[in-house]
């Protein structure tokens, strides 16, 4: 039985491959990937474009916007009791062609644009002149100023729309 026994013999086993060639073909991959998606996107991507020279005038001079302003001035509302002043300056956005009109007109009528902001203003409730956007008194502006300075020779309104940049209230009654 002794002779029976298979006699082991080394066999060839095969060699461990360094881990080293596989991460070099896996970097190899990456690469090619790496480079066709660069020239894939080279190619296919957008084409260069140039700037507008003129974008940021209206290529029409008569309709460009203008700001004109209505009126600079403190305002008396005692809505809720108590006497509150209202710090306000108000500009209107009229087109290039309306300009002249409209100035010639504030001139002529500039007490009346005073008084009428201030009726506006102290008719007004409190809460609507302490509106975040201040949406109702401007559509009042708006509606007064529209009524003011009348539409053009194409129907339409000489005042764009009004712009409130200060707006401060402040008590009377300390």
């Amino acid at each position: 039985m002794a002779d029976e026994e298979k006699s082991v013999e080394p066999t060839d086993e095969p060699k461990k491959k360094s881990p080293l060639i596989l991460f070099g073909v896996v970097g190899v991959m990456m690469l090619a990937e790496a480079l066709g998606v660069y020239v894939l996107m080279s190619m296919g991507g957008p084409s260069t474009s140039g700037a507008m020279d003129d974008l940021a005038y209206v290529e029409d001079e008569e309709e460009r916007l203008v700001e004109v302003l209505l009126v600079e001035d403190r305002f008396i509302n005692i809505s809720t009791g108590r006497v509150w002043q209202w710090a306000a300056t108000i500009h209107l956005k009229v087109k290039h062609k309306n300009l002249e009109r409209v100035e010639t007109e504030m001139a002529k009528r500039e007490a009346e644009v005073k008084e009428g902001v201030a009726e506006i203003i102290a008719s007004a409730q409190d809460r609507h002149l302490r509106e975040p956007g201040r949406e109702t008194v401007k559509r009042q502006f708006t509606a007064y100023v529209n009524d003011m300075f009348g539409v053009d020779a194409e129907g339409e309104n000489r005042v764009e729309r009004v712009v409130i940049s200060r707006w401060l209230p402040s008590p009377m009654d300390f």
